[in-house]
């Protein structure tokens, strides 16, 4: 059971990232709730890392594990500390993306806008 929550959660966060990091070009289409709800979940998670970390240490620590065991929960320590580090790049990515939203664009003037836009252009 925990094995498919590790890697269930790893395969989520490797989602979100591909997509918020798509999203650097455009980040007017998230909304500030978006970027509040993503800083709310994934900070909640990279808070409850801690619980699988523990277990699987447990579980290392027990005599007579089987070899096939040992390997499995050094697997799934990788897999959570893969998991840590993804965690930390979303919410870094979305620290940088909650400058960009469409209510941080429409609060800003037509002029700053324009100026925006042709900063950002290739000449």
């Amino acid at each position: 059971m925990i094995a498919s929550l590790i890697e269930g959660q790893l395969a989520e966060a490797k989602d979100q990232l591909k997509t918020l990091s798509e999203m650097r070009q455009q980040p007017y289409v998230l909304d500030d709730a978006m970027i509040a709800r993503i800083f709310k979940v994934y900070t909640e998670q990279s808070e409850f890392t801690w619980v699988f970390e523990a277990q699987l240490a447990k579980w290392l620590q027990e005599e007579h594990l089987p070899p096939f065991q040992e390997i499995k929960i050094k697997r799934l320590q990788g897999q959570v500390e893969q998991w840590k580090q993804w965690l930390k790049i979303i919410l870094e990515l979305a620290e940088v993306l909650k400058h960009g939203t469409i209510e941080k664009a429409l609060a800003k003037d037509d002029l700053e806008l324009g100026i925006e836009a042709l900063l950002k252009m290739d000449l």
